[in-house]
């Protein structure tokens, strides 16, 4: 009871918190003819060599050109996948002073993912896509689950996926790293069964003959503590502990060259709707064996990987055929620099970071132009 009653104090002191700090952050907003002032909902953006990952990094990318003012900005950037505590009242008190509202769209909550917890997830962020002067969906899955679960009445949109900086994310010399191929396990990992499936894998992989390791970088949070997670894992690994590597966290600065120290990248997740891990994969020259679920297909195309089918469904999440994520393995294996170098074409031609900001400016200067 006590410690209930601190929660709703420690609560409601936050929102009193916010609103007075919004109305302060937003009394004398800068006009867009003068100029484009961003703010991305919070005070502190990580910088590079802090370990982190999710919708954020988008900012760090963004603030590179357009930097965090967090008084008088006249455009208020929100991820949906990294919002700041109460995003609605952010947004009313930035609204009534004429700031333009762009969301970057990221997935939504699902049955499969989130059951009873649907709206509670949901219901902001269907808030933020009908006050939003633009929306950025992350990929055609991104605007189709948040037509199914959010809203359809959106004037203004476009597609633009999660970019990677392919100078910063490049390949290592041409060809495999080692002759036991190392598979890469990246990203943060919510759920065991993402390592599970990715253990399996590496099992059949073992069955059919083919000596593999698999490296795992990352958060592991499915459970309230990291050895937890970890002891999980280890457990999961009965009989290949030799051959699999568990790495916590990283920076974006540390994450290019884990990236060089793999082959190719193991991407479980069921319904995944533009994960950055993937592009970074394929800027470094690692090609993608996935679940072909979600958004994962559009950012990988047809030869920079090999998508392991799953059922599409909304309910239930499906994880890929442990044997056919192998044989997925094996296929890349036999035309290895192929495959690596589709990889990384794709990733410089379509994905590149400087292209997406352009994108971004473009934007934030027609915004400027329809302010009146």
């Amino acid at each position: 009871m006590i410690a209930q009653s601190k929660e709703i104090i420690y609560v409601t002191g936050m929102f009193l918190w916010t609103w007075f700090r919004g109305n302060l952050r937003w009394k004398a907003v800068d006009s867009l003819a003068e100029g484009i002032s961003v703010y991305y909902g919070h005070d502190r953006i990580p910088l590079p060599n802090e370990k982190t990952s999710g919708g954020i990094v988008k900012c760090q990318d963004l603030s590179k050109v357009y930097p965090n003012k967090l008084t008088g900005a006249n455009i208020l950037y929100l991820v949906s996948s990294a919002l700041p505590p109460f995003p609605e009242l952010l947004i009313k008190t930035a609204k009534k002073r004429g700031v333009k509202l762009v969301v970057n769209q990221n997935g939504v909550a699902i049955p499969a993912y989130h059951g009873n917890k649907l709206e509670v997830i949901n219901r902001p962020r269907r808030f933020l896509l009908r006050n939003a002067d633009h929306v950025i969906y992350q990929s055609l899955y991104c605007k189709l689950s948040s037509d199914t679960f959010l809203t359809k009445d959106i004037s203004s949109f476009s597609i633009l996926p999660n970019p990677v900086d392919t100078t910063q994310f490049s390949c290592k010399e041409e060809g495999l790293c080692k002759s036991i191929p190392v598979l890469l396990l990246a990203g943060s990992h919510g759920r065991f069964y993402r390592v599970k499936a990715a253990v399996d894998a590496l099992r059949c992989l073992k069955e059919q003959g083919i000596e593999a390791r698999l490296k795992i970088i990352g958060r592991l949070s499915w459970k309230t503590s990291v050895e937890q997670c970890v002891s999980e894992t280890l457990q999961c690994c009965a009989g290949l502990k030799e051959c699999v590597e568990i790495i916590g966290p990283y920076s974006q600065n540390e994450a290019a060259a884990l990236y060089r120290t793999a082959d190719i990248l193991l991407h479980t997740q069921y319904n995944d709707a533009c994960p950055r891990v993937v592009v970074e994969a394929m800027a470094s020259g690692l090609p993608v064996v996935y679940s072909d679920s979600g958004g994962v297909g559009e950012l990988v195309g047809t030869d920079a990987g090999i998508g392991i089918p799953v059922p599409k469904d909304w309910n239930t999440i499906h994880l890929p055929n442990p044997a056919e994520m192998a044989q997925g393995v094996a296929a890349v294996l036999e035309d290895y620099r192929h495959y690596s170098r589709k990889a990384r074409e794709r990733a410089a031609s379509s994905l590149d970071v400087r292209t997406w900001l352009q994108r971004h400016t473009i934007l934030f200067e027609n915004l400027r132009k329809n302010c009146g």
